[in-house]
């Protein structure tokens, strides 16, 4: 094919993919222009390379845009600006950490890791933090990155081009080495959704009462193994829940003493007390009795003890299938801190949008 028209197709190309390639494309046209014939074996080999990369963009895995360093010349001290700002607002709460760690699960299984859940309700649209599932999360979370964005935005070279969805998993990250859990590489060039509705999130969270069936089949769905997904409930470690969440453990189960036999007597005796019945549905308790601050491997010692909040939480023991994995973690906190890593990177790559079905909010509140 003669020069001039390889780059008309690969202009033609370019141009119906990304202003990504357009941006290469203002540096590499005048590259042909000049050309001597015997340039133009190099070129020809540019052509072939642009040409490649063109196509792969639709059609390459997506989650190949993630880099750890991809802020290093737009943005090059966002992680340090977010962790500063995600340190302040854990000295005034500690339901920082549990509040933001949920906040990302939430936005990650509905519609991938694209900060949907951050955004408002409008007159025309009920968004995804105005689904039932979603009532709970507490406005701790939403704070975080809400201030994390306002430090990330103060820096003029950094203003606009930072996504929420980049720094809630940032402000995740930070939260989880808080509170005492291991401090990782976040993969970032994510693009903030322009969708959220209340609809797409049904069906789509983990529910109390979920079994191991329910668990595997929903984690499944978002690339994630049974491993993973009992990694990641290590996550609840640091969690809290409402008394109308686990009630019908201590309260309405189908057994002789209405409670759930699968829990310590004793510690369904304290969830009573902490718990009893008409109790104000704002009261929230800890989901680890034991070292409800720290983000560590108890949270699987107390399963082993019978002292799993959930039915989701204690079925990670009672199922055979699952039960090593619990042991595995319960006994070296090293093996647990691996894999919730592995874990949570993975969770990160999940749905993930680009320049093609994403953008960066000025808002995180606003598509």
């Amino acid at each position: 094919m003669p020069l001039y028209p390889k780059l008309f197709l690969l202009k033609t190309i370019i141009h119906s993919h990304s202003a990504f390639f357009n941006y290469i494309l203002h540096f590499v046209e005048p590259l042909y222009l000049p050309l001597q014939k015997q340039q133009m074996g190099q070129l020809n080999l540019i052509f072939v390379w642009l040409l490649f990369l063109s196509l792969c963009f639709n059609s390459c895995p997506i989650s190949a845009q993630l880099s750890r360093h991809h802020y290093a010349k737009i943005c090059p001290n966002v992680e340090n600006i977010v962790r500063e700002a995600v340190k302040k607002k854990f000295q005034q709460t500690f339901v920082t950490v549990p509040a933001t760690l949920r906040l990302f699960f939430h936005d990650c299984f509905v519609q991938g890791c694209d900060a949907s859940v951050l955004v408002q309700s409008t007159a025309n649209n009920r968004a995804e933090k105005d689904h039932p599932d979603n009532l709970s999360l507490a406005g701790d979370g939403f704070d975080t990155v809400n201030k994390a964005k306002a430090a990330v935005d103060a820096v003029p070279i950094c203003q606009n081009k930072v996504s929420c969805a980049d720094i809630l998993a940032m402000a995740t990250r930070d939260v989880i080495s808080l509170a005492g859990g291991p401090f990782y590489e976040v993969e970032l060039g994510r693009f903030d959704g322009l969708r959220s509705k209340d609809s797409d999130v049904n069906g789509r969270l983990p529910q109390p009462d979920f079994n191991l069936n329910q668990l595997n089949s929903l984690f499944k769905a978002n690339g994630l193994t049974q491993t993973e997904m009992i990694a990641l409930s290590g996550a609840h470690s640091v969690g809290f829940s409402h008394c109308s969440k686990f009630s019908n453990r201590v309260y309405n189960f189908k057994s002789p003493s209405r409670v759930d036999p699968t829990l310590d007597l004793q510690y369904a005796e304290e969830l009573k007390s902490m718990c009893p019945r008409n109790v104000d549905p704002r009261i929230a308790i800890n989901m680890d009795p034991i070292t409800p601050r720290a983000f560590d491997n108890v949270y699987y010692k107390n399963l082993q003890k019978g002292k799993g909040l959930f039915t989701s939480d204690q079925v990670l023991f009672t199922d055979p299938r699952s039960k090593a994995a619990v042991n595995a973690f319960a006994t070296n906190s090293k093996t647990f801190h691996a894999n919730f890593v592995a874990a949570m990177n993975k969770l990160g790559r999940v749905g993930i949008k680009n320049a093609q079905n994403g953008n960066i909010r000025t808002d995180c509140s606003v598509i």
